[in-house]
């Protein structure tokens, strides 16, 4: 790893701890996040000083604290309150949901921003495919879901700027509306959306195989999502691994966002790295349940092999199957960086638990992964 691995472990406690994003939060919440960062974390404990490489890969894969995530969810359900109270007096049916990083526990900031779906229940689309579309069990509408979101958007900017009036309230974004600062103790993205019943969500009536349909008032142009079913299926396989498909998920999450703020750009958002661990080797992930190196050896496996066979990895998809993970050409070169910086990680964290590959400046990967997978963490 090129860059100096001291100024990558503080940039990851800024991150863990949220000292990052001060500017985001009010005095209170500032006072409480520099107070909560003080505290030393298990991981800085768990390898010894001189071996700062090990103590990063540790680091990066650890899930943020408990706490600071409660607040995040708390902070988004504070939002929902209030659009549900005003949005309910103005004529208007919405639920919420959350969806992304957060309530997937990926995130790998404590002061994370939240997504906070503003669902208007009094329209949805649907399959026509769909057992229930066929047993006539809907009604159809003039409205359509352009038309639907957007008035729920205007509403719902008019509302958050009354109900927030100190806070930062940015409605420039296409998705969402971003709210920080002032009270809130989090930042939070609220999008408006409606249901859209998929052929599997009228077969089996789980919420996680129910669409939702999102406004980019830019174009302005409706999107089709599967957020819940994108979250079962991750969780059900960071179940299968033991803890391990979350930790590589996170580790590639934080080796990205040091590069982002080194000048380094890599074009694999969050989601397609989520889709990207998803198709790793469940087995190579579970060896990090006794040793957690294991899973910086099989992140370093998978993504050079996906690196190393773009036709390969052109053929895999998202969890939810809606599309194709590597669907750009920038995407495959956001592989390759990953990839690449993945490979010095593995190399260096090789270096400090093996003295025999330390005195080689480049060893086998195939090497490093025996070295870092065979026992525990010293």
């Amino acid at each position: 790893m090129a860059n100096d691995i001291n100024n990558r472990l503080e940039r990851i406690r800024k991150r863990r701890s949220g000292t990052d994003r001060l500017y985001l939060l009010a005095e209170d919440a500032r006072r409480e996040i520099l107070a909560k960062s003080i505290v030393e974390e298990s991981w800085e404990k768990r390898a010894a000083k001189t071996k700062p490489y090990t103590r990063y890969a540790l680091a990066a894969m650890q899930e943020v604290s408990p706490d600071y995530t409660r607040i995040s969810i708390e902070t988004a359900e504070r939002v929902g309150r209030q659009l549900d109270t005003k949005l309910t007096t103005a004529g208007f049916s919405v639920e919420f949901r959350l969806q992304g990083s957060v309530p997937l526990n990926v995130h790998i900031r404590g002061v994370s921003d939240v997504d906070l779906l503003n669902i208007d229940t009094s329209f949805l689309t649907y399959s026509v495919a769909g057992q229930r579309s066929r047993g006539g069990l809907y009604t159809s509408s003039v409205k359509n879901s352009i038309s639907v979101l957007s008035d729920l958007r205007r509403e719902s900017e008019k509302i958050l700027k009354i109900a927030f009036p100190v806070a930062k309230v940015d409605i420039s974004g296409g998705k969402a509306i971003t709210l920080s600062g002032a009270s809130l103790a989090r930042p939070v993205d609220v999008v408006p959306a409606h249901w859209h019943d998929t052929i599997d969500y009228q077969a089996s009536g789980q919420e996680h195989d129910r669409g939702v349909t999102i406004l980019n008032k830019k174009v302005p142009e409706s999107i089709k999502n599967l957020p819940f079913l994108h979250i079962k299926h991750i969780d059900d396989q960071c179940k299968a691994t033991l803890g391990g498909l979350r930790k590589a998920i996170r580790l590639c999450k934080n080796v990205k966002a040091d590069n982002e703020e080194e000048g380094v750009a890599i074009a694999l958002p969050s989601f397609d790295i989520c889709a990207t661990m998803y198709h790793a080797n469940p087995i190579g992930l579970i060896g990090g349940y006794a040793n957690e190196l294991a899973i910086l050896a099989e992140t370093q496996r998978h993504l050079d092999h996906l690196a190393c066979n773009h036709e390969h990895a052109k053929t895999l998809k998202v969890p939810d199957d809606s599309r194709t993970i590597f669907d750009t050409p920038s995407k495959l070169e956001g592989l390759n960086r990953l990839s690449r910086e993945m490979d010095n990680l593995l190399r260096d964290v090789a270096k400090e638990q093996n003295l025999l590959l330390a005195v080689n400046a480049t060893p086998p990967l195939a090497d490093c992964r025996v070295a870092i997978s065979s026992g525990y963490v010293s």
